[in-house]
């Protein structure tokens, strides 16, 4: 395990032990839903039950449960123990289940070409530029021909990154180009995240998914304004298909 990943595997397990539901929302990204309807809410229940679809870095599972709910044959994973334990409550909640794993993303325990989907909803960030590779490495090993990737990214044309998110010049801020030792700012979004915290360009983001051999299908951005407009954050809402 890197340091980064430790870091990142010490915040979440303390977040969701200590502040259990509250550490994540409680119902689906947006931008998740919207990428389930384009490519498999048209699908007979049939169809769904033969389709699978992975969430790596599921959490609480705010997104898990209603990809289960639709019928589709679901998997989570995340780095925390505490976080599965909540996930396996909330399907409990909706009557519905999942298969689980405490695992790390960058090595999936899943075999090779056995899904139809991977979803990564504000996760992989966690990950450096190395582990990064390694991420989409292995997302491209586990889909299936045909196997669609979702992931909705922190930008880099956000106001956090581009100040580099520390007042002081002479702390540590950055691990990699793209990824921050945490996000510091009082007045930041999302800040007491002290894990690495990375961000991506859309163009970067695509490059990589082609890289990693992958055909970009969509590739969106959305904006949100914090502190009444002062600062603005943008994400990354990317799909890219397996030949």
């Amino acid at each position: 395990m890197t340091n980064g990943t430790e870091a990142a595997h010490i915040y979440f397990d303390s977040e969701y032990a200590t502040r259990g539901f509250e550490a994540q929302r409680r119902y689906p990204n947006e931008e998740l839903c919207r990428f389930m309807g384009r490519n498999y809410f048209g699908l007979s229940p049939q169809a769904r039950a033969q389709t699978t679809i992975l969430e790596v870095g599921c959490g609480a599972g705010a997104n898990l449960w209603m990809i289960a709910r639709e019928g589709f044959e679901t998997i989570g994973i995340d780095l925390s123990a505490p976080a599965i334990a909540l996930c396996e409550r909330m399907l409990a909640k909706y009557e519905t289940s999942a298969q689980l794993h405490v695992a790390s993303m960058t090595e999936l325990p899943i075999a090779d070409a056995l899904v139809d989907a991977v979803v990564d909803v504000f996760s992989s960030h966690c990950l450096d530029q190395a582990q990064g590779a390694a991420f989409l490495k292995d997302v491209h090993r586990v889909l299936k021909p045909g196997g669609r990737f979702f992931s909705y990214f922190p930008s880099a044309r956000s106001d956090t990154f581009t100040d580099r998110n520390h007042p002081d010049p002479a702390f540590p801020n950055r691990i990699d180009d793209d990824t921050l030792n945490g996000l510091h700012r009082a007045t930041g979004p999302f800040v007491g995240n002290m894990h690495p915290f990375r961000f991506l360009h859309p163009r970067r983001y695509r490059t990589l998914l082609e890289e990693a051999g992958f055909a970009v299908t969509q590739c969106e951005t959305l904006t949100r304004s914090y502190q009444n407009g002062a600062e603005i954050f943008e994400f990354v809402a990317i799909e890219g298909q397996k030949p």
